[in-house]
């Protein structure tokens, strides 16, 4: 074997090792990281953190003006994630609020059960405490995804256990928009869906919209 042919088959050995040594999301953390360097971010806005809904929803500001918001979604993040990477995603930004979609993927993960869900999301609430005693939170409830139809159940006992913990918080609120999303039949509203059922087009966001505005904080 040539000596240069050698060289670079250890880097790509390497350099896969390195990668497999990255917890998950640690690269969407770093883009993140380098969008500040390269624009500072506004202090005191509404922070967005959490899923793919929050990733996708990339026009945000556009459907609240007046409001300054920051969308920290990282697409197939859990709660655990949002746990992992608090440092990260919320101290940096000074937030006025914390705005959290997530939970979603803890449930279609593994057959996570709900109470674990609701876990996770309570020990992410107590480090928002540990970091800001008063900083509003609010939760928008886990959404009712065709694709994810088995686990409704799990998602509405998640919901209910979230909603009841919240209410209970002070500078906290639970915005609900499950019923909003169904149809008469009481199942999910395909039209406000992309082709992977998954995944909300415009028609989604405008219904989370008219539910979320009157939450934020100007």
């Amino acid at each position: 074997m040539k000596k240069g042919t050698f060289l670079l088959g250890l880097l790509f050995v390497i350099t896969g090792f390195i990668n497999a040594q990255e917890p998950p999301f640690y690269q969407d953390i770093q883009h993140f990281k380098e969008l500040d360097r390269q624009t500072p971010p506004p202090k005191n806005a509404i922070l967005f953190i959490g899923s793919s809904s929050f990733t996708k929803w990339k026009d945000v500001a556009d459907y609240f003006p007046g409001y300054t918001i920051i969308n920290r979604g990282f697409g197939g993040s859990t709660l655990k994630d949002l746990i992992y990477y608090f440092n990260d995603l919320v101290p940096a930004y000074k937030p006025r609020q914390i705005v959290i979609y997530c939970g979603e993927n803890d449930l279609a993960h593994n057959a996570t059960p709900a109470d674990s869900a609701v876990s996770r999301f309570k020990q992410l609430y107590h480090l928002i405490r540990e970091y800001n005693k008063k900083v509003p939170v609010a939760f928008i409830s886990i959404k009712p995804s065709p694709s994810r139809m088995q686990y409704f159940s799990n998602i509405q006992k998640a919901n209910t256990a979230i909603k009841a913990f919240i209410m209970r918080q002070k500078d906290a609120r639970y915005i609900n928009v499950f019923p909003a999303m169904l149809g008469e039949n009481g199942k999910p509203k395909h039209s406000i869906f992309l082709s992977d059922s998954l995944h909300m087009n415009a028609g989604g966001y405008h219904i989370w919209q008219k539910i979320i505005q009157p939450y934020l904080k100007k």
